[in-house]
């Protein structure tokens, strides 16, 4: 199954570019499914159709799913409150009922995730159509997954269960009360759930689209959306500009945007794969509108762009160098920053951070130097004799 995630700034249109993509997909004989998270049903609102917590079927071949943050919250809470019984009615503390709970922020993206990953393994659809939050939103939840497990395997390491049959003595012994065996289950079952979640975001069928209105605005926010892409390891397939004027534009008091549009087209030409989507003169509704907007169909691409490992000798000609590439297009050298932590290296760029565990063989080594050249960040590693085999 093929999953394509779509984003772009607020405003440019990515639910109308969704809608459009999943309705040609449709039109073509792929059993498709469209998913949303949003509060409000504007996927709804642009398709014609209402969309809710039930999927809908719009029209043979295409689904709409808009899936409950409140329901998937209150389940968990329950959920939550049946495992820690015990702990609760040791501290005296009260439950909480449904009709009192109400979705805390990062619920809906919890929420989105857990469909996606439904979507994902289910095999009714061909293709999955995800209409994502505005690409800064959008890019924290392509980060979650791999954030929560780091977060679940500091505080709750796998290893430590192996000592489950000690508990009840080494806290007898500690004189404090032990992890209990619930919270562990709940820890790794937590942890398969994210597993599967990372899987589907970083599966080579699973594609990532940005869609932007051409514009000095359009432009800035593709710019700061690529590289915040290329730190997480991914480039879009396609760049969609939405709402393109037409040419003949030039002898109107459109002369302006339309050549602004211009301008913002032959910059994003240079670096992407640019696919205009023409301006209806009116807001899309209904398939029909959909249909015309002719949004670009999803080819056999890959989002996925691979750190690479180069071993080399040094410019001395007789040590050991290895070199770790990392495309980072747009960085601006000033604002890289480089940090080792043990087994993991966290890279900064300009207000993107991510913490990358460290191929294996680079672990037994020191950082050397680094270096941005070309919109590829090259991190130096020297073997660290200590850790290093000798070779004769």
């Amino acid at each position: 199954m093929r999953t394509l995630l779509i984003t772009g700034p607020g405003g440019s249109g990515r639910t109308t570019v969704a809608a459009a993509t999943a309705v040609a997909a449709a039109l073509s004989g792929v059993r498709t499914l469209v998913l949303s998270a949003d509060r409000t049903d504007s996927l709804g609102a642009v398709l014609g159709t209402a969309t809710g917590a039930t999927p809908v079927q719009v029209r043979e071949g295409l689904t709409a799913w808009r899936p409950d943050a409140t329901a998937g919250f209150r389940d968990d809470l329950a959920a939550f409150q049946q495992r820690a019984a015990n702990v609760l009615d040791l501290l005296g503390a009260s439950r909480l009922d449904a009709e009192e709970v109400t979705p805390l922020p990062g619920a809906e993206e919890l929420t989105l995730l857990r469909a996606l990953r439904d979507a994902a393994l289910s095999e009714r659809h061909d293709l999955l159509v995800v209409d994502l939050p505005p690409t800064p939103q959008a890019l924290a939840l392509l980060a979650l997954p791999e954030e929560l497990r780091r977060y679940l395997r500091r505080l709750l390491p796998p290893e430590r269960q192996a000592a489950r049959a000690l508990r009840p003595m080494l806290g007898r012994l500690a004189g404090v009360p032990m992890p209990s065996e619930w919270l562990y289950e709940t820890a790794a079952r937590w942890d398969m759930e994210l597993a599967a979640v990372e899987a589907v975001v970083t599966d080579r069928n699973t594609v990532v689209r940005l869609v932007a209105e051409p514009g000095p605005a359009g432009a800035d926010a593709v710019r700061s959306a690529g590289l915040a892409l290329a730190l997480r390891g991914l480039r879009p397939d396609v760049l969609v500009a939405n709402r393109v004027l037409p040419e003949q534009a030039h002898d109107t008091w459109l002369a302006g945007p339309a050549a602004q549009q211009r301008k913002a087209l032959e910059e994003w030409q240079e670096t992407y794969d640019v696919r205009p989507v023409r301006h209806l003169g009116h807001d899309p509704r209904g398939t029909d509108d959909l249909a015309a907007l002719t949004a670009p169909g999803v080819e056999e691409a890959t989002s996925a762009v691979e750190w690479s490992v180069a071993d080399r000798l040094a410019d001395d000609g007789v040590s050991r160098v290895f070199v770790w590439h990392i495309p980072l297009p747009g960085a601006i050298r000033d604002e890289l920053d480089l940090i080792r932590r043990g087994d993991e290296i966290v890279v900064t760029a300009g207000q993107f951070r991510r913490i990358v565990p460290l191929p294996s063989a680079l672990r037994r080594c020191t950082v050397a130097g680094a270096a941005l050249r070309d919109g590829e960040l090259c991190i130096r590693f020297a073997p660290d004799p200590d850790l290093w085999p000798e070779t004769r």
